[in-house]
């Protein structure tokens, strides 16, 4: 890729396009490149003096572009473009996105995170545990770092740390050093066609850890070869126990191999987080990190936006933002609001995530957000899929099948004025689509509100 000095990405407002995006735009590249929809993470990138277009149409600074020094990246998100083909037909290298961060990473010592839950938590706070320990490393992350403030961290090239999307089977183009598996659960059956093939999936990515000693899977999940352990409230090689809400924080004991075991304490809520930081401390430890480094880092760990990012207001209401979009994520917050604020009244906004997504696992979302003392149903989010394909799977469909009393379906541009007519004690705005765009409105109105 050394012979490129323009970069055009297509699909360049999506959480791991714009990670690569920023790679090349912080080494002195030109980075260019198009989305359908203006975001708060475009015009970011556009702050950073990234050019991006929303029109599907052919501008001078595509014209100006040159095959031989061009690489194009895309997506499999996103659908066939005019743009991609004129690319393809102009004969530029058209690469995707998973290929091209395989081909950034092949000489560094490689940490991939991979699971259908929770590896953006856990490859996030490897990254802050590498930067807190003074490691050269750069980061791929596939959420927005609180303490980074972007999904891209360039701290030197010995290590790098990547979210391994399973996603289209992606994570196969990755040369993993070291892997985190942290789940394998159904998802993505419009790729997959069903869990044995997922199960497979994972298999092949596990394979390309040469090191059985450098795979670290969460106890109970097979990956087709030995691997190290970790757990909460379970003995395995490393394992986390004795968890205790300390006001806003938790504290945990973190067992080594050898029966060591040390305290530590942080502000992420859910057991489901200890879980995560389970894993990173035991890859960080094999690293050959300290034991009180990681305890300070791990304390100035602050999250990730969207991942339980909390709100609490001096008139005793709470806002919880969180990014879940299968039934097993909505139970993991679910339950941590559950477990912090019991007894409280939580209404809950949730928007379904794919068409195909909603019908595959509707009986799982359906048990998840009966949960809930009132729900509003937002429309389900498409993406990249098509209505006219899954007829007869809607929001209204979903709702039927939950048990709740005091439920109701909204459109996203109905939904905050639907909120502000609601009694609660507990609010939780849930989905990976397009309902963060109610953030900023829910936050001023409750900040008013007080």
């Amino acid at each position: 890729m050394k012979q490129y000095s323009n970069f055009y990405f297509i699909g360049i407002g999506g959480i791991g396009m714009s990670a690569l995006a920023r790679y090349f735009h912080s080494i002195g590249k030109k980075v260019l490149g198009y989305d359908k929809t203006e975001t708060q993470l475009t015009k970011t990138l556009q702050a950073e003096g990234i050019s991006i277009s929303f029109e599907d149409t052919i501008d001078a600074e595509i014209v100006n572009l040159k095959k031989e020094d061009t690489l194009v990246i895309f997506t499999p998100a996103i659908k066939q473009l005019g743009i991609m083909d004129y690319f393809q037909h102009q004969g530029f290298e058209v690469l995707k996105r998973a290929k091209v961060l395989g081909m950034i990473t092949e000489d560094t010592r490689c940490i991939a995170v991979a699971g259908t839950h929770g590896k953006t938590t856990t490859s996030s706070l490897v990254a802050h545990l590498c930067k807190e320990a003074g490691l050269p490393f750069s980061a791929f992350l596939g959420g927005i770092s609180e303490n980074f403030k972007s999904n891209f961290l360039f701290h030197g090239s010995e290590y790098s740390v990547v979210e391994a999307d399973e996603y289209d089977r992606s994570f196969l183009n990755l040369f993993p050093d070291w892997a985190i598996i942290t789940s394998t659960d159904a998802d993505h059956l419009d790729i997959y066609g069903d869990t044995a093939t997922i199960q497979k999936g994972f298999h092949d990515f596990a394979s390309l850890v040469a090191e059985e000693k450098q795979i670290f899977v969460r106890k109970g999940i097979d990956i087709g070869r030995n691997a190290i352990t970790y757990a909460v409230n379970d003995k395995a090689d490393y394992y986390s126990d004795n968890l205790k809400m300390k006001e806003d924080k938790i504290t945990f004991d973190f067992h080594l191999p050898n029966g060591e075991v040390y305290p530590f304490e942080w502000e992420i809520p859910g057991v489901h987080n200890v879980e995560n930081a389970t894993a990173a401390l035991a890859v960080l430890y094999n690293l050959g990190v300290g034991i009180e480094t990681l305890k300070n880092a791990l304390a100035s760990f602050r999250g990730i936006k969207r991942r339980y990012t909390k709100h609490s207001f001096a008139n005793g209401k709470v806002y919880v933002d969180d990014y879940a979009h299968h039934p097993t994520e909505l139970d993991a917050v679910m339950g941590s609001i559950r477990t912090f604020y019991p007894n409280k009244k939580l209404l809950v906004a949730f928007q379904p995530h794919l068409f195909s997504r909603t019908k595959d696992f509707a009986e799982g979302f359906a048990q998840s957000l009966s949960q809930a003392d009132e729900l509003i149903l937002l429309d389900i989010y498409p993406a990249r899929e098509l209505q006219e394909n899954f007829l007869g799977i809607t929001s209204n469909w979903l709702l039927e099948k939950v048990t709740l009393q005091k439920k109701e379906v909204s459109t996203l541009s109905e939904a905050l004025d639907k909120i502000k007519n609601k009694d609660f004690d507990v609010l939780l705005t849930v989905g990976a689509g397009s309902i963060d765009r109610l953030y900023d409105g829910i936050v001023e109105w409750l900040d008013k509100k007080q």
